[in-house]
């Protein structure tokens, strides 16, 4: 039985004043089971804080829009990192980082997260842990335990363990003195793929960045490779492949146009309109190409992030290709 690929949109799991958390769902998008691959989406309002929480699974973190500070602290580290984000920054984060979110400013913050959950509680989701709130870790303790944990009253743990907000996103209030982003913390931690070099320009085409081990080292623990792909009005992504045999997964960010996916057997699989927030899967080895102005996020579950195409300088060269198509 053939695998639904048609593209989902996200949906709403919590949230409170502050902002809200999504989440595509292997019930409504089989491929990220069969791939076992999560994707989820922060949007944080103003003076909104996700409090602090780790994942089951590795991730690659993708500013969709606005900007503002996120505090991560990484296994064994000394002490925490806290770096200013913005629209277009990719942060790697490995497994078992905690990390916070905040937007001070007035432009609604929203960060894409993805990742590999074959390491996690449930294939194909994330689950995450939180530190803080009426669910966190601590409040499954006793308070005799935290109380030793802290060095703290056992009255103490009970007021402080009570009194804890429900949600794992809150509105702070105005004035609220959070941690300040230090730039050197940015180092190695994120790379601005809107500033960054390109590695394909084509003229009234289209441009690539894509995220790896090279330009963000940290990726390497993460085993997710990026694209950013922006692609100009009338042009489109010619057909290609992964050739590391791995998942693509593809996330629209802004405009809308129309996708093909052909199947091993040669025949065309899907033909799909997609639009900016839909989030769609290509399987091992089937082909893809993507046509019309749109501007999108592709990445597959590999580091160096290995994709082909049939048509570039690089392929097949004229010679062969008119022999193979029996073009004279």
């Amino acid at each position: 039985m053939e695998i639904d690929l048609t593209p989902r949109s996200s949906k709403s799991v919590y949230g409170s004043d502050g902002g809200s958390y999504f989440s595509w769902s292997p019930s409504d998008l089989p491929m990220l089971k069969e791939g076992n691959i999560g994707a989820s989406k922060l949007a944080l309002q103003k003076n909104g804080l996700a409090m602090p929480s780790y994942s089951d699974s590795a991730k690659v973190a993708y500013v969709l829009q606005g900007s503002g500070t996120a505090g991560i602290i990484l296994y064994e580290a000394e002490k925490e990192k806290v770096i200013a984000v913005k629209e277009g920054d990719a942060i790697a984060l490995p497994f078992g980082v905690v990390t916070w979110w905040f937007n001070k400013e007035d432009t609604e913050l929203v960060v894409l997260f993805m990742g590999d959950t074959s390491k996690g509680h449930k294939a194909g989701e994330f689950t995450e842990f939180a530190l803080t709130g009426a669910n966190g870790i601590f409040t499954g303790f006793t308070p005799e335990f935290v109380g030793r944990a802290w060095d703290l009253e056992e009255d103490k743990v009970n007021e402080l363990v009570k009194s804890q907000k429900s949600s794992g996103i809150i509105k702070v209030k105005d004035g609220f003195q959070m941690p300040e982003p230090c730039e050197a913390d940015r180092e190695g931690m994120a790379l601005n793929c809107l500033e960054a070099p390109l590695d394909v320009d084509i003229k009234n085409g289209g441009r690539v960045v894509v995220l790896n081990t090279k330009n963000l080292p940290l990726v390497e623990q993460v085993g997710l490779g990026a694209d950013l792909v922006r692609i100009d009005a009338g042009s489109m992504c010619s057909p290609g492949f992964s050739c590391d045999s791995a998942y693509q997964v593809t996330y629209i960010v802004r405009g809308s146009g129309r996708a093909q996916i052909v199947g091993v057997d040669g025949k065309r699989k899907l033909e799909l309109r997609v639009k900016a927030g839909d989030l769609f899967i290509v399987p091992r080895l089937r082909s893809i190409s993507v046509p019309r102005g749109l501007m999108l996020k592709s990445s597959s579950l590999h580091p160096k992030k290995s994709d082909s195409s049939f048509l570039d300088r690089r392929s097949i060269t004229q010679e062969d290709l008119n022999k193979a198509t029996n073009f004279l």
